[in-house]
């Protein structure tokens, strides 16, 4: 007996469906945020340097001389920043990381907001956060691996594996800059190296 083309057809789609009942159905997953460097260990490429000397020098952004932002081209809103640091003076060593600006003011070298403190003793500390305070976990004269999530009003860091501080309070903009902090005058020299982030929805 002859069995139509269209009852052949339909019976085929149900085979199909059947199939995928029993093996799972294989859909397209949504793209996954991406952990990406923000330095290549070899060029400044991607950041952009503001009143101050820096180099590139064994793998390292070195921060050499004066006052001001290693900062980078574009703009982030909600992310985790990962980074490694290192203190190059003894004593009262002094830099920081920005996020979260979009200026700084006329006349000053940094932005009026948000800083993870890089001072001794401070050191992952937000000065406009409350609740972003912590202590004895860096490790002096030594590489310090840090963990800064922003999203939305709310940020947290951890440093070297530990959980520092989760905060509320960010304010705008939604979306801005990150940069190293030049403070070599009054802090002396640092070291930034493994600077990654991953963009958060």
């Amino acid at each position: 007996m002859k069995t139509p083309n269209g009852f052949c057809r339909a019976a085929a789609v149900v085979l199909l469906a059947s199939c995928s009942v029993f093996q799972g159905c294989k859909t397209a997953k949504p793209p996954q945020s991406r952990r990406v460097p923000l330095f290549d260990g070899k060029t400044l490429s991607g950041w952009t340097v503001i009143n101050c000397q820096a180099a590139i020098d064994d793998g390292d952004i070195l921060i050499q001389q004066g006052n001001g932002l290693v900062q980078t081209e574009k703009k982030y809103g909600n992310f985790i920043l990962e980074f490694e640091w290192k203190a190059l003076r003894d004593n009262k060593w002094d830099s920081g990381v920005y996020f979260r600006y979009d200026t700084v003011p006329q006349g000053r070298p940094w932005p009026d907001r948000y800083q993870a403190n890089l001072l001794q003793g401070m050191e992952g500390n937000v000065a406009s956060l409350k609740e972003a305070r912590s202590e004895g976990l860096i490790v002096p004269h030594e590489w310090n691996a840090f963990k800064l999530t922003v999203q939305g009003t709310k940020a947290s860091l951890e440093i070297n594996g530990k959980g520092a501080w989760t905060a509320d309070g960010l304010a705008g903009p939604e979306a801005g800059y990150i940069a190293l902090q030049a403070e070599v005058p009054g802090g002396g020299q640092h070291r930034f190296r493994n600077i990654y982030l991953t963009e958060l929805d």
